[in-house]
């Protein structure tokens, strides 16, 4: 399931209640008997038992793609990923859960340009993949966004009408840059610790410019964790189009808290001073 935020936790309604995954279910990724705990971040649905974290795909076909692709991806001094674990019978699913290996780390939203460095070497190592079909049936609010500042669909009035959308939109030019397989969720989705390369994880795929994910990220640090705007130019040395991909990536947050129903006078106030800087 895609959890993004930052400033929507427990928006998104997809996936199962609150509960622990079942003693079934434990039993099928093979770790019965282990007491669940619930993990922070994930909105709350996160699980650990044993050695094993639990969270609710959402979608079954991106769960089971997801875990092919990350089962073998080749990992660098640069990033890895956690490893998904299969149930007894071999699927990669059981009801409403996938397994992953537990990794220790933390994340840290102020540590944006290594957070960005991880992401970039996770983009090259995805970089060969062919795009999934199933990111044309993907209906949350953040594929919805995705795809309305990308102008592959359209945006409702309500939306389209809201000055910071707007003006936004006024600014958007072509992005002459290859498409790719992306993680548009880097921020928060980036574990550190000691003697470690950084691990990314929770794999929010879309099919854009590798600099996109770069550019929600770093929108979302101004935004929401207290790094200065004037940072943003910096984040995108090297990165071609790195300001219309920053134009994107806000309005990309702005449409998606419009979506949730959280564009509210703190979210107003919050992006109104990127708005200011990027148009």
């Amino acid at each position: 399931m895609t959890t993004e935020d930052p400033g929507t936790a427990g928006l998104d309604t997809g996936g199962p209640d609150n509960d622990a995954p079942d003693a079934a279910t434990l039993r099928a990724f093979g770790v019965a008997g282990s007491v669940p705990e619930r993990l922070a971040g994930g909105q709350g649905t996160t699980w650990r038992a044993g050695d094993l974290v639990f969270r609710p795909h959402g979608n079954a076909a991106e769960a089971a793609w997801r875990s092919g692709v990350l089962a073998t991806l080749e990992h660098t001094s640069a990033f890895h990923t956690p490893r998904p674990v299969p149930t007894a019978d071999g699927h990669w699913t059981r009801g409403p859960w996938e397994a992953w290996e537990w990794v220790p780390g933390t994340a840290d939203a102020t540590r944006v340009a290594e957070v960005l460095r991880a992401g970039a070497a996770f983009h090259r190592a995805v970089a060969h993949l062919a795009r999934p079909s199933f990111l044309d049936r993907t209906v949350d609010p953040w594929s919805r966004a995705d795809r309305m500042v990308w102008d592959e669909a359209p945006v409702p009035d309500a939306i389209a009408h809201d000055v910071s959308v707007r003006r936004l939109s006024d600014a958007f030019r072509p992005v002459d840059a290859p498409r790719q397989l992306i993680h548009r969720d880097l921020l928060g989705n980036v574990l550190f610790a000691d003697g470690q390369p950084p691990t990314v994880i929770d794999w929010a795929p879309s099919w854009r410019p590798s600099g996109f994910g770069a550019a929600i990220a770093a929108v979302d640090a101004v935004c929401w964790h207290g790094v200065p705007v004037a940072r943003l130019a910096s984040f995108g040395v090297g990165v071609d189009g790195w300001s219309q991909l920053l134009v994107r990536a806000l309005a990309f947050r702005v449409v998606t808290l419009h979506l949730l129903g959280a564009w509210d006078d703190r979210s107003v106030a919050l992006h109104r001073p990127v708005v200011d800087a990027l148009v």
